[in-house]
C-alpha cells in the first residue's frame, strides 16, 4: 500500500481525533472521551496559539488518515539545546510490518536535523510493550537506563 507521510492540515482533525481514540483502545481503555471533546483538544493542541504539539499523519492512498506520530519540542535538553519529544507513535495494525513506522521515525529524525539547536530525539516505551520496544530496537535504537518516568494529575499536585 502506498501511503503519505505529511504534517498534520487543520482538515485533519477530525481523523486525527478518531486515531487518538484508537491509540486509547490500543493502550487497554475502555472509557474513550466522546468526539466532541476530543476534537477541540486535537484543535487547540496542533492548531492552537501557540500550537501545543505537532504531528504527522499517515494517509493512505484513499485519503484516511492511518496513523500519526505527535510530537514536541523540550527545552533544555543537553545544555542548552533543546529536543523532538516524540509523545506517540500509532499506525494501525492491519498496516504495521509495512515500512510506516520505519518512515516516521526517519521523517522525525530530518525534522529535528534540520532545526537549529536541536540535538536529539527522545521518546519513552512502556517496559509491559515488547512489540514497540522490539521495533525500536529494530530500528538500531538503544534503551537508556538511568531515568524514571513520573506521571501525576495536575489537581493532585
Amino acid at each position: 500500500m502506498t501511503v503519505t507521510i505529511r504534517p498534520a492540515e487543520k482538515r485533519d482533525i477530525q481523523a486525527v481525533a478518531e486515531l487518538i481514540g484508537e491509540i486509547e483502545k490500543f493502550y487497554g481503555a475502555t472509557e474513550i472521551e466522546p468526539m466532541d471533546e476530543r476534537t477541540p483538544q486535537v484543535e487547540e493542541a496542533l492548531f492552537g496559539s501557540p500550537p501545543l504539539a505537532s504531528a504527522l499523519v499517515v494517509e493512505d492512498e484513499t485519503g484516511d488518515l492511518v496513523g500519526m506520530a505527535a510530537y514536541s519540542f523540550l527545552w533544555p535538553a543537553a545544555g542548552s539545546s533543546h529536543s523532538l519529544f516524540l509523545k506517540e507513535l500509532y499506525v494501525r495494525d492491519t498496516l504495521r510490518g509495512q515500512g510506516i513506522g520505519r518512515r516516521l521515525m526517519n521523517e522525525l529524525r530530518t525534522i529535528a536535523a534540520a532545526r537549529p539547536g536541536c540535538s536529539r530525539v527522545e521518546w519513552t516505551a512502556d517496559s509491559d510493550n515488547p512489540i514497540a520496544r522490539g521495533f525500536y530496537r529494530s530500528q538500531g535504537f538503544e534503551e537508556h537506563q538511568g531515568k524514571i518516568f513520573y506521571r501525576v494529575a495536575p489537581q493532585s499536585v
